[in-house]
C-alpha cells in the first residue's frame, strides 16, 4: 500500500505575502490562505458559513516570482503536502501544520459583496443539498478552475 501526502486548496489570501531570504540564501514566501465552507442551517434555514485559514509555505525561485504578482485578497490555488513541526514553549508542546507549496495557480482578484447573498448565488453544493442536484445549476464562480 502507498502512502500519499497531497492537499489541493483554492481561496483568498488574507494578507500580503511575506519573502525572505534563509542563511543558504534559499527564498521563502509565507501565505495565509483563507477557504470558506458554506451550508443551508437545517433548523434556521438560514445560510452559514465557516472560514478556515491555513499556512502556505513556497520555497525558492518559485517564492521569488509569485512574491512580485501576489497581494492580499487573491483568489489562489494551492496544491502541495502537509508539513508539521512541533516546539517546546513556557514548557509546553506546541504544533502547527502548514501547507508546502509545489504549485500556485493565480486565480484572480476577491471580489466584493455589497449586497446580501442571492438565492442564485449559493455556493453549488449548498443549492444541490438543499433543493436536489436537479435544481441546481452551474455558476462560473462555482468552478474552481
Amino acid at each position: 500500500m502507498s502512502h500519499m501526502n497531497r492537499v489541493i486548496l483554492m481561496g483568498h489570501l488574507g494578507g500580503a505575502p511575506e519573502l525572505k531570504q534563509t542563511n543558504d540564501g534559499l527564498s521563502v514566501l509565507k501565505l495565509r490562505l483563507a477557504t470558506n465552507e458554506a451550508w443551508v442551517d437545517k433548523t434556521s434555514k438560514e445560510l452559514q458559513e465557516r472560514v478556515e485559514w491555513h499556512d502556505v509555505t513556497v520555497f525558492g525561485a518559485r517564492a521569488d516570482g509569485l512574491a512580485k504578482v501576489l497581494q492580499k485578497g487573491e483568489c489562489v490555488g494551492v496544491e502541495g503536502s502537509l508539513r508539521t513541526s512541533s516546539w517546546e514553549k513556557d514548557g509546553v508542546k506546541r504544533y502547527r501544520t502548514e501547507v508546502v507549496a509545489q504549485n500556485v495557480v493565480l486565480a484572480g482578484k476577491k471580489v466584493g459583496r455589497t449586497a446580501p447573498v442571492e438565492t442564485d448565488e449559493v455556493p453549488l453544493s449548498v443549492r444541490a443539498r438543499t433543493h436536489g442536484a436537479a435544481a441546481a445549476q452551474v455558476l462560473a464562480a462555482d468552478v474552481p478552475f
